[in-house]
């Protein structure tokens, strides 16, 4: 049944070809995870020539023909304006990512005191004071001082008022939804103060959320591993843990979550049951595996496309492959195994299916049961790793 999932453990199938819920079905089935088996960006509906109707419409043909019978999501993702909302609302999603991170003032991490007291002068700095300023002691997440409140103030009110609008746009449209808030795709990362404040001024301005994706120390890069110091992450969520617990409202969302494994057990450590996991490009690269091994000539020019579109397709994805860094080999396969190479193909998809979509599409189906078992076991490492 396609319906709004709440606080249930969730998890998200990004499906760039339209080809891949046969396989993230077989993937989630027994386990604790409600799946969303819709999910795109209008980012990636631009980029794949696909509309929110048919990416709704093929997640239902394959829910359908596996005679799935458990609660299922749809997730509108990266929404950034009011306009965007009408075309997911219409297809049916239940699921709504806002993305306010183009009104997050990143240079209030660094800017002076004067220039902060200028930025402020547009917000009720007599209210936030009294709300921040008179608590009683350090909590696990922090403590505000003038300064940092200023910073937190001034970093994240615009983008605040802008998920306000979103959702009092939602309202009017839908009945009932989920409501995701998401600042991961920022220059700066969220502290677990700027997290308490972002929660609380969601909260007191009447948003009802189900979930938050902050941006997290170190670097959540597309379709690899974590790059970055563990133990430090593992020391900052626990604080951002303490925030979410402290609410008891929403769950924690993971951005770019494909393929995060050596995360995932700190993320059920340190929130359970209450995650919510986003992935996309994975599936997409799944299929080139495919393609690597069944079809190699098609791999190739795919590969060769994507080298030469990389620097151009980068600019709006926070990646740091670089071409001069791609292995010469003959092995095909083990290019997916490789930090650059997986880049490269992950980001230039929309340029691979402008050229090759139709034959990569017609390779997918002459080879499905390949590709079903590669997307089949994919996920279940992941779903296996996020278990409290």
């Amino acid at each position: 049944m396609l319906t709004s999932l709440s606080l249930a453990s969730s998890f998200g199938f990004g499906d760039r070809l339209g080809l891949a819920t046969p396989g993230h079905i077989a993937a989630v089935k027994g386990t604790k995870f409600a799946p969303l088996f819709a999910q795109q960006s209008v980012r990636e509906n631009a980029r794949t020539g696909r509309t929110p109707q048919q990416v709704m419409d093929d997640a239902k043909r394959a829910v359908e023909a596996s005679k799935w019978d458990s609660a299922w999501g749809a997730d509108a993702d990266h929404l950034k304006t009011v306009d965007d909302i009408p075309p997911f609302i219409q297809a049916g999603y239940t699921f709504f990512t806002v993305d306010p991170g183009e009104h997050v003032d990143n240079g209030a991490d660094t800017d002076s005191l004067e220039m902060l007291k200028q930025k402020i002068a547009s917000l009720n700095w007599d209210e936030l004071a009294a709300l921040y300023l008179s608590g009683d002691g350090d909590q696990t997440w922090g403590r505000f001082e003038a300064e940092s409140l200023m910073r937190a103030a001034v970093k994240y009110s615009k983008a605040i008022g802008h998920a306000v609008t979103m959702f009092k746009r939602l309202s009017d449209l839908k009945e009932a939804f989920d409501f995701e808030v998401s600042v991961d795709e920022t220059d700066s990362p969220t502290a677990p103060l700027e997290h308490f404040f972002i929660t609380n001024e969601l909260t007191r301005k009447g948003v009802k959320f189900t979930s938050l994706a902050p941006r997290f120390i170190g670097r959540f890069e597309k379709g690899v591993d974590y790059i970055g110091d563990l133990n430090a992450l593992d020391i900052e969520l626990s604080k951002h843990a303490a925030v979410t617990a402290h609410f008891g409202t929403y769950k924690l969302s993971l951005h770019s979550g494909s393929d995060k494994f050596s995360v995932y057990p700190l993320v059920a450590k340190h929130w359970g049951e209450r995650i919510h996991v986003k992935t996309a490009g994975t599936s997409y690269l799944e299929a080139l595996r495919v393609l690597a091994k069944h079809e190699p000539d098609l791999f190739l020019k795919i590969y060769s496309l994507g080298r030469k579109h990389y620097e151009n397709d980068k600019k709006t994805y926070h990646v740091s492959a670089e071409l001069s860094k791609l292995p010469q080999t003959n092995d095909l396969p083990s290019l997916l195994e490789d930090f650059h190479a997986r880049e490269v193909l992950h980001v230039t998809f929309g340029s691979a299916l402008g050229k090759f979509g139709a034959e990569l599409k017609a390779a997918l189906l002459k080879h499905e049961t390949a590709y079903y078992e590669g997307l089949r076991t994919h996920f279940e490492k992941h779903l296996s790793l996020l278990k409290p």
